[in-house]
């Protein structure tokens, strides 16, 4: 912190209108020196992150058990947050029956394309199912500009960049999974398999038992959703949390 000279001595006797204003300028000196010396305020939470969901390789039936018995644990009172995963990928026209009663704050999608490994994409929405089907809108439009984008790659690739055709390879599959993942959210796809929602304990129960429900793991320390990383299970994920196989189709196949 910078410091103050020492005051020059005065050449003048001050009026009363300069007294005054020497005055105030003293305070406000004094007031801000007192603000200068306070600590400043501090975001505790930089950095921190809560995970909430299967670990990467972990056994899926214990995390489903640790869910149960945490949610049959949790204290009344106040409206936690709870991870929501559901049996199957669900379309936006399913999610209003399936999370009635409870605030939704966003959905976990991705287009389950046979052998491929697609992009797992968050969603807000806080009102369904129009806001999932408008952001699904807007990942196809995304997708889209993707496809474009590993269609001009390849298409710039030479014999002498590209010598053995890998690299237009990977483009053109990169460019054929895009494709089909704009093509399904275009159309309201049956693609979303969690939630993040927000409801009483005793509701976040009810809610544990409805079909198509595969659990409900209540995170009461989650407190900021940018901080957030979400894992839940996949639907088709029944043994470990490992990615789906990711194999090219077969030309023509």
């Amino acid at each position: 912190m910078s410091r103050a000279g020492e005051p020059a001595t005065p050449r003048w006797r001050p009026g009363r209108l300069t007294v005054a204003a020497l005055a105030g300028a003293l305070a406000v000196g004094a007031v801000a020196a007192r603000v200068a010396d306070r600590p400043a305020a501090v975001d505790t939470t930089v950095g921190e992150v809560t995970r909430v969901g299967v670990a990467a390789g972990g056994s899926v039936p214990a995390y489903l058990r640790a869910s149960a018995a945490e949610l049959a644990a949790l204290p009344a009172g106040g409206e936690p947050y709870a991870l929501v995963t559901f049996a199957g990928y669900l379309p936006p026209g399913r999610l209003a029956p399936t999370l009635a009663g409870v605030s939704v704050a966003e959905v976990v999608a991705r287009v389950p394309l046979p052998q491929r490994q697609t992009e797992i994409v968050r969603i807000p929405a806080q009102l369904v199912p129009e806001h999932v089907r408008a952001g699904m809108t807007e990942v196809a439009a995304r997708k889209d500009r993707e496809a474009a984008d590993q269609r001009g790659r390849s298409a710039a690739l030479t014999d002498a960049t590209d010598p053995g055709g890998e690299l237009r390879r990977v483009y053109d599959s990169g460019a054929r999974v895009a494709t089909a993942e704009a093509a399904a959210y275009r159309s309201g796809c049956a693609c979303v398999y969690a939630a993040l929602v927000r409801a009483e304990p005793a509701v976040l129960r009810t809610l544990a038992g409805r079909p198509g429900v595969r659990a409900v793991d209540p995170a009461p320390e989650l407190r900021r959703l940018d901080r957030a990383v979400l894992t839940p299970p996949l639907p088709e994920q029944r043994d470990l949390a490992r990615p789906p196989a990711d194999r090219e189709p077969a030309a023509g196949g």
